[in-house]
């Protein structure tokens, strides 16, 4: 795996994601801000994963995607427990446990990694 790609491309998802996730708080579809807000970056994240892969295996890396992507994922805790959490959550009146709880997390993870694992897939093979 290459690393510094890897990290780079993690980050590149993490911040779109962050970036949908605030946005989704100025137009209120919805009652509840939290199901909206993961709503959107449920929709947002296929996209941005898509692209974060894209620009990993551009130049021509291949590591297995389904490790990119847990790896990519694992990168985004990182991110979201030191930025992510402090800056937005618990001013917000939440915490790292509550947030990383949270089973719409989880689902968003999962999501991230088969997003990442079935595009690497699908180019690898082309």
């Amino acid at each position: 795996m290459e690393i510094k790609k890897a990290l780079i491309a993690a980050a590149i998802v993490w911040t779109l994601g962050v970036t949908a996730y605030i946005l989704s708080d100025f137009v209120k579809i919805v009652d509840n801000p939290d199901l909206q807000a993961n709503v959107v970056l449920t929709l947002a994240l296929i996209p941005s994963a898509i692209l974060g892969t894209k620009f990993y295996y551009k130049n021509g890396a291949h590591t297995n995607g389904f490790k990119l992507g847990v790896f990519m994922f694992l990168i985004a805790i990182c991110l979201d427990a030191i930025i992510t959490v402090p800056v937005f959550i618990i001013p917000a009146g939440g915490d790292h446990h509550s947030f990383f709880s949270d089973p719409g997390f989880w689902f968003i993870g999962l999501e991230y990694i088969l997003v990442v694992g079935i595009y690497a897939a699908f180019r690898l093979k082309s």
